[in-house]
């Protein structure tokens, strides 16, 4: 059916650049606003095969809070720098960077050389240069400093793990007493600490040095008394105990240590200016992606619909964080227009639609057809259309651009996540409990990371086939991880209002009434399961991978988890967004570093 779709009117955009890419679902909208201007009126509609009688009904509502931003301000949003009006100083700052990565450096200096290139968000642009030093590194410990200095070996440690480097935990022994504890003397060196602290992110599953790292280093620096250490000192030991850097996003990363850099004693003036232009040539790319992601929004006409979230910029911002290289706008327009999507399909489920609608509408999806649609009431009809529209649309490109038709794996992928919303329902309409198990196997479906990740593999690689296309179908392990990961974060910050309004029970309230364990306890175990998810994480990535050109997608796989310790870390930054996750956002979307 979507082959079909495609000969018709429901894809303009795809032909015609400067119209609604939706027109047939905003002619749907205009058409059923007056049986839509009341949940307590009943409506009829006539189709091909039958007629249907829709009875009052009364819908629930979220009260979720309105959009924070101006769409009118985002949708003026300008280029504000142009590589060619900067291309000859970034050009000559990338070349005195290389030259230091060249030039004569002990092992121990090219390794904090590394760490602040890469948390300065210049990574991407030197990564021949990275990996060159890091496999010179790996075969090189004669320097005595790479064995005794506590903070230098977790350092090597954390970007050689980081970098595909399967080095042994046993590098920290020499610092471990014969019972297989930290020697205690090390709680008055906090370099060492903090960098043992970062380094212990990236253990796998049954790394036991690494569990008692982060047992050891966490206790002592959150012990610390930080009036007692230097401000810049105290500051990363604040910033890495509210989420390590591992599981941080590279722009909002980028952002705060370009700040921290400038203060350093030993800051290379050349390489904080490159991180600057850098971060606002690639920012002016996302001003306009979000700027034309928000004229689509506001054209579509979702954001007048009360009953979901109206998140488009935070939306894009979870395309963005997924896949940030400044060369992947396609990704981010397309999946940002996807998640959007996703947003409005769970509300759907989650609010407004009764179990026997949702049925009716499953059916729909899962056969990907829009044969008798008006048998749906109107709002779930309009949700639906939107999502059918725009996936073809992202779908039709993909065939014109890159010449293999990706409809069948994303209808599939649209299918399971459906069929798990369902589940859900089911549950909540009966009143049944599931155990842990039970919720995190059907939730991991629910979530919504697996229709996001899917695209980053085909609306970003340069060498897509279908053998690819088949291998991330099939929902390899790093997707999975990542989406239950998704589940299990997003549900320690939004459980407790979520179920307030009668939805579903979360990850916690289903460990309590399994276990009878307090919350306080349920959240302590919810937490353990994501520590370990991320060790299942960190093996993921070392498999290997047989399918060319799945670099941007184990990134974006990656990204998916980091992105929830982002949105989730405080509250529910997403549904209910504060200023601190709109200040946040804006500081990675549109407002540029400060040049002098």
């Amino acid at each position: 059916m979507a082959l079909q779709a495609l000969s018709t009117s429901f894809l303009p955009s795809s032909f015609h650049h400067n119209q609604s890419p939706l027109l047939f679902f905003r002619h749907l909208r205009s058409s059923s606003s007056a049986a839509t201007s009341s949940t307590t009126s009943s409506a009829q509609f006539v189709t091909c095969a039958s007629k249907i009688e829709v009875q009052a009904i009364g819908r629930h509502s979220a009260n979720w809070q309105p959009s924070v931003w101006d769409y009118d301000y985002l949708q003026s949003l300008s280029v504000n720098y142009k590589e060619d009006k900067c291309s000859e100083e970034v050009q000559r700052l990338k070349k005195e960077v290389k030259g230091l990565f060249d030039g004569e450096m002990n092992q121990v200096a090219k390794l904090k050389f590394i760490d602040v290139v890469q948390r300065l968000g210049l990574g991407y642009r030197f990564e021949t240069e990275i990996k060159n030093a890091l496999s010179s590194i790996y075969n090189n410990t004669e320097d005595a400093q790479l064995s005794d200095n506590l903070d230098v070996v977790s350092l090597r440690f954390r970007l050689l793990r980081q970098h595909g480097y399967n080095t042994p935990q046993d590098v920290f022994q020499r610092f471990m007493s014969k019972t297989g504890t930290f020697n205690e003397s090390l709680n008055e060196d906090v370099k060492g600490l903090l960098g043992l602290y970062e380094a212990s992110f990236h253990g796998l599953e049954g790394e036991t040095i690494l569990d008692e790292a982060w047992t050891f280093a966490s206790k002592h620096l959150k012990d610390l008394n930080l009036n007692e250490i230097s401000t810049n000192l105290a500051s990363h030991v604040s910033h890495a105990l509210h989420l390590p850097i591992h599981w941080r996003l590279n722009r909002l990363e980028a952002r705060w240590f370009i700040d921290m850099y400038k203060k350093q004693q030993d800051m290379i003036p050349s390489l904080l200016r490159l991180a600057k232009l850098d971060f606002n040539l690639v920012q002016s790319v996302y001003r306009k992606e979000v700027s034309n992601l928000a004229r689509w929004w506001v054209e579509l006409g979702v954001n007048k619909m009360t009953f979901c979230r109206d998140r488009i910029v935070e939306s894009y911002f979870w395309s963005n964080s997924m896949v940030f290289e400044p060369q992947h706008t396609a990704y981010r327009e397309m999946n940002g227009k996807l998640a959007s999507m996703v947003v409005l399909i769970d509300d759907v489920y989650d609010i407004y639609g009764t179990p026997e609608e949702l049925e009716l509408l499953t059916d729909f999806i899962v056969r990907w057809d829009i044969t008798d649609i008006d048998r749906l009431p109107p709002i779930i009809r309009d949700s639906f259309m939107a999502m059918y529209n725009t996936t073809n649309e992202i779908g039709y490109w993909t065939m014109r651009e890159r010449g293999i038709n990706p409809i069948p794996y994303l209808r599939k992928v649209w299918a399971e996540e459906c069929k798990a919303y369902l589940k859900e329902v089911h549950w909540r309409s009966k009143g049944i409990k599931p155990t842990l198990k039970e919720y995190i196997d059907v939730a991991t479906n629910s979530s919504g990371g697996v229709v996001l990740m899917l695209p980053s593999y085909f609306l970003t690689t340069d060498k897509l086939t279908e053998e690819g296309l088949d291998y991330v179908s099939k929902i390899p392990s790093i997707m999975r991880c990542s989406s239950k990961m998704l589940r299990l974060i997003n549900d320690l910050s939004t459980s407790s209002h979520e179920v307030a309004r009668g939805d579903n029970l979360k990850a916690l309230e289903c460990y309590m009434n399994e276990t009878g364990a307090s919350e306080e306890a349920a959240r302590e175990h919810i937490m353990h399961m994501v520590r370990e998810a991320w060790k299942w994480m960190n093996r993921a990535v070392f498999e290997d991978y047989r399918i060319p050109g799945l670099g941007p997608f184990l990134g974006a796989c990656v990204n998916t988890a980091r992105i929830c310790h982002t949105f989730y870390g405080c509250g529910d930054g997403f549904g209910q967004p504060s200023n601190i996750t709109k200040d946040s956002l804006a500081s990675a979307i549109y407002d540029p570093v400060p040049l002098d």
